[in-house]
């Protein structure tokens, strides 16, 4: 490739997840039906709340929260997939680049926040029911969100700065889907050992401590449904626990793997599979989980489609 001086990386090249024109073609249609679902779920479950009024709880306002979340994550990526997916030129701008960058680093972690913010409402809604709308009440709820969103922007804009003062001298060619860090890291001619450091320690206070926050509120949880007495009420609410925990896992354990493993075990292959977990499916599957199973969600669709239809 020769030696790029930094001055003169005005575009990265992102190659995607194939060269191969059929999978090419076979990506394309999966991402886009993916996309479709995504955005349609996180949508569908945002107006479902806006026209219930029965819906508006703590709850379902981070529900809410969480699918403008998704669709914003998603939205940051997938459509510039797509795009590359079919198209010859791959480029990216230097200033798109670092956007894309900055935008899925604030939204991922606003994220882990908000899963641990849903654990821990879950969990006083089981664990204290007769103390929960004096514990969560709606300023609290704003203040969450609002520092969720806060938090993350802020932390995304450090990285952000981190990782574009580099030079990168080695190549503009980004083995990656989309711009994120590991993959620009290996472009950079100096040693990234600091900004490796600051990651392990953002990250391990964002994902890291959500993941436990989430871990520790489902414990508590699974221990009071143990005392349910119904053997179909508890089998009710482990099938509930099962699907938010696997759900949460898959998306607390990608961020921690692709983030907080050892600097010098990055791997092209492995890591699109890694990231397209949790900035793909995930997002995809959340409405899903969370809202689309939930009794009272599809109560409010039902009302509204038999109205509609007799109308």
């Amino acid at each position: 490739m020769g030696h790029l001086n930094q001055t003169t990386v005005k575009s990265f090249i992102l190659l995607g997840l194939s060269s191969i024109p059929h999978l090419q073609a076979i990506y394309f249609l999966l991402f886009l039906i993916i996309y479709t679902i995504t955005l349609s779920g996180n949508v569908l479950l945002i107006a479902v709340v806006r026209v219930n009024s029965h819906l508006h709880t703590p709850m379902y306002f981070f529900l809410s929260n969480l699918s403008v979340i998704d669709i914003c994550f998603s939205s940051t990526i997938v459509p510039k997939l797509l795009v590359n997916t079919l198209s010859q030129d791959k480029s990216i701008s230097f200033l798109g680049c670092a956007s894309q960058m900055y935008f899925s680093l604030a939204l991922g972690a606003t994220e882990c926040i908000t899963l641990a913010v849903m654990a821990y409402d879950r969990y006083v809604a089981i664990c204290n029911p007769l103390r929960y709308q004096i514990i969560i009440h709606k300023k609290l709820c704003v203040c969450l969100v609002v520092f969720s969103w806060t938090v993350s922007f802020l932390n995304a804009i450090i990285h952000a700065a981190l990782t574009f003062k580099l030079p990168y001298c080695k190549s503009h060619h980004v083995n990656h889907f989309f711009c994120e860090m590991p993959p620009l890291f290996k472009l950079s001619c100096r040693d990234t050992l600091f900004n490796e450091v600051a990651v392990y320690i953002s990250g391990g206070i964002i994902a890291l401590c959500s993941f436990l926050l989430t871990l520790v509120s489902y414990v508590r949880i699974i221990t009071s449904i143990l005392k349910i007495r119904s053997s179909q009420g508890r089998h009710k609410a482990f099938s509930t626990c099962a699907s938010h925990l696997t759900v949460v896992s898959l998306y607390y354990g990608t961020i921690m793997f692709m983030y907080l493993r050892p600097r010098h075990s990055y791997s092209p292959e492995r890591d699109r599979v890694i990231s397209i977990l949790y900035t793909v499916v995930t997002p995809m599957l959340n409405p899903i989980i969370y809202s689309i199973r939930n009794k009272d969600v599809k109560g409010t669709l039902r009302k509204k489609f038999s109205r509609n239809i007799s109308q």
